[in-house]
């Protein structure tokens, strides 16, 4: 069988289903990302350490040792799951759902640390310039941090939608792989690979390896761009 019979034959709903999660997880990792961010660089020295500890740990985990403990915590037998299943109708475990959730805590990491490297270059002196001004703490972070941040959350973005869009141990842990609701791209190539088919599988990893390439070059475009208006005098 040629390529092209393989590309026509082919389920894509692996490619959509990693598109809308890595979406998803992205939009919610970039604002909590920059939410966990600010109110870390407010904390204390002692204070920040245990929190960077904490949200950067996912990111040091092995990615099914976190999908293992969002496991016990989603499970229907727990607590939480208990609560989600039955008094809102909320099932995380196998579902679509569980799907955001793990590319969500495993990319989190990247955007929080991108966003907090992004504040901590701020010069401190325009945010004094700006309270001398009367300014109010709520105005400096949008209208002054926030642009001035901008290429470094741009980049984490990039980097968590690339991160969130290659999950698959945290993933398998929790969703499951259940074709046309679960099965990511990662999971594809996993399944494939076990049946022998190594063109579908080459196919997969290509896609996904293309699209990491792409979010890198826009990353990279980003930097430079900042880069360069640095030189500028």
């Amino acid at each position: 069988m040629n390529l092209v019979a393989i590309l026509k034959e082919l389920d894509y709903s692996p490619l959509y289903i990693s598109l809308k999660t890595g979406v998803v997880a992205t939009i919610l990792s970039f604002f909590l990302g920059i939410f966990a961010a600010k109110r870390s660089m407010s904390a204390g020295k002692r204070m920040r350490a245990v929190l960077d500890g904490i949200l950067t740990l996912p990111m040091v985990l092995p990615p099914t040792a976190a999908g293992f403990f969002l496991l016990l915590l989603f499970s229907r037998r727990r607590p939480v799951g208990m609560f989600l299943y039955e008094k809102l109708d909320i099932k995380i475990v196998q579902s679509w759902a569980g799907c955001v959730i793990a590319a969500t805590v495993i990319a989190f990491p990247l955007m929080y640390r991108n966003a907090r490297a992004a504040f901590e270059q701020i010069d401190p002196n325009l945010i004094y310039a700006a309270r001398t001004l009367g300014m109010s703490e709520t105005k400096i972070f949008w209208q002054v941090i926030l642009p001035l941040a901008r290429p470094g959350l741009l980049g984490g973005t990039i980097l968590t939608f690339a991160r969130a869009m290659g999950e698959y141990g945290a993933t398998s842990m929790l969703a499951g792989n259940i074709p046309g609701k679960t099965a990511t791209i990662a999971q594809r190539i996993a399944m494939v690979i076990q049946d022998g088919d190594f063109v579908t599988a080459g196919i997969w990893a290509f896609s996904v390896a293309l699209i990491a390439f792409l979010a890198i070059f826009l990353m990279n475009l980003v930097t430079d761009r900042k880069a360069k208006r640095g030189r500028r005098w």
